[in-house]
C-alpha cells in the first residue's frame, strides 16, 4: 500500500507559477518512478512529467522548458515546479506512483490558470 498526499494547487494568472508537492508514505522502500498526470474536463488523463529514482526525467512536449520535476528520495516526495503557466495547463493534477504492478494516485489538486 502506498499513500500519496498532494498539495500546492491553486489559481494563478497566465505567466504565473505554482509548485505542486506529492508526499508518499506506506510501502515506499526504494520507489522508482514518481510523477504527475493531469486531466482537464472532457479530456483523457495525460502524463505531465515523471522522474526515476536515479534522476532521469520525462516530460510532455507541451510543458518542456516550463515545468521541472524533482524528488527528494529521503523524504519520498516529488515536486513539480510549473512556470510560465498557460490557460491550457488548467486541469486536475494527480501524483502517480507505480508499485508492484499497481498504480497509486494522489487525491488530485486543481490548477486553474486565468487568461
Amino acid at each position: 500500500q502506498v499513500r500519496l498526499v498532494e498539495s500546492g494547487g491553486g489559481l494563478v494568472q497566465t505567466g504565473g507559477s505554482l509548485g505542486l508537492s506529492c508526499a508518499a508514505s506506506g510501502n515506499i522502500f526504494s520507489l522508482n518512478a514518481m510523477g504527475w498526470y493531469r486531466q482537464a474536463p472532457g479530456k483523457q488523463r495525460e502524463l505531465v512529467a515523471a522522474i526515476m529514482r536515479d534522476g532521469n526525467t520525462n516530460y510532455a512536449d507541451s510543458v518542456k522548458g516550463r515545468f521541472t520535476i524533482s524528488r527528494d528520495n529521503a523524504k519520498s516526495t516529488a515536486v513539480l515546479q510549473m512556470n510560465s503557466l498557460k490557460p491550457e495547463d488548467t486541469a486536475v493534477y494527480y501524483c502517480w506512483v507505480p508499485r508492484d504492478g499497481y498504480v497509486y494516485w494522489g487525491q488530485g489538486t486543481q490548477v486553474t490558470v486565468s487568461s
